[in-house]
């Protein structure tokens, strides 16, 4: 994928970035051109793109796709001749994050976002699994980013893994649209690119092993995402597995664990304990 589509992205100018950026803009005369969406992919490049070019010889391309302008680093100042206007800056991973985030309305900004870790993907994933059933359990429109199925609400997404920064921005933004309150991130190479949630805002992360407890900052790196506040590992604790022995899983002793984690990370979201409670009962009634 790897673009911000015009259909989820907010349309900026030239100028703006300029002055959001620090970017030097040529010509400095067309900064009223205003483009609506941001590729770093040579098939993704339609009219209206703002196209992140890493290489000279992909500009000419760029152009004949319709792009309406290219970002180009600093280096190449001089070295090309460009038909549509040029912003040369320096857009690291950091960078670029911000600028997709932007572009597509921070969408990352608008729901709850849970990113799980784990010591292999098939647990990460059956704890994402569990996850955003408890969640639903619990009246909530959820969407999941997972190499093994993503969905937004109701629906699958169509997805290439691993997903990179402006995927990850497209995907948010198509949740944030679907009207979905938490979005549930599987923190795997599988699934993600190196920094590929760049300018994403993750508000609880957790694993079921306390081995990883001390990875935040490992995770962070590898990853790049944000945090309002300082964030740590949320694992299970006896409270939890007390709490989850409450539900028809009590007999599974793999699924409890994975649903202990469920309790555990929508505890460290500020959920009381007895709406979880309440939710349990539900289940257990319906079983």
């Amino acid at each position: 994928m790897s673009v911000v589509s015009e259909s989820i992205a907010q349309r900026v100018t030239l100028g703006l970035l300029v002055e959001q950026y620090g970017f030097e803009l040529d010509p400095p005369f067309a900064s009223n051109v205003t483009v609506t969406s941001l590729s770093d992919a040579m098939d993704t490049v339609f009219p209206g793109s703002l196209f992140v070019c890493r290489k000279t010889t992909d500009l000419a391309y760029a152009e004949r796709a319709g792009a309406y302008a290219a970002l180009m680093p600093r280096s190449m100042k001089g070295q090309v001749h460009a038909d549509i206007p040029v912003l040369y800056g320096d857009c690291d991973d950091r960078v670029l994050g911000q600028l997709a985030s932007g572009l597509a309305g921070n969408p990352s900004n608008t729901m709850a976002v849970f990113a799980v870790t784990g010591v292999d993907d098939d647990t990460i994933e059956a704890d994402v699994s569990q996850l955003a059933e408890f969640l639903h359990m619990l009246g909530n429109p959820v969407a999941v980013i997972s190499a093994a199925g993503s969905t937004s609400m109701t629906h699958t997404m169509a997805l290439n893994y691993p997903l990179g920064i402006l995927d990850v921005e497209r995907t948010l933004s198509v949740c944030a649209e679907d009207g979905v309150a938490a979005v549930i991130v599987a923190l795997n190479d599988r699934t993600l690119a190196k920094h590929a949630l760049a300018s994403v805002n993750v508000d609880v992360l957790g694993a079921q092993h306390a081995q990883l407890m001390e990875d935040v900052d490992a995770l962070k790196e590898r990853y790049s995402f944000v945090a309002d506040q300082k964030l740590t590992m949320t694992t299970t604790t006896f409270e939890s597995d007390e709490i989850a022995a409450e539900s028809p899983a009590m007999n599974d002793r793999g699924r409890l664990g994975h649903l202990s984690l469920a309790v555990a990370m929508v505890l460290a979201a500020g959920v009381r304990k007895n709406n979880i409670r309440s939710a349990l009962r539900v289940a257990s009634n319906l079983k």
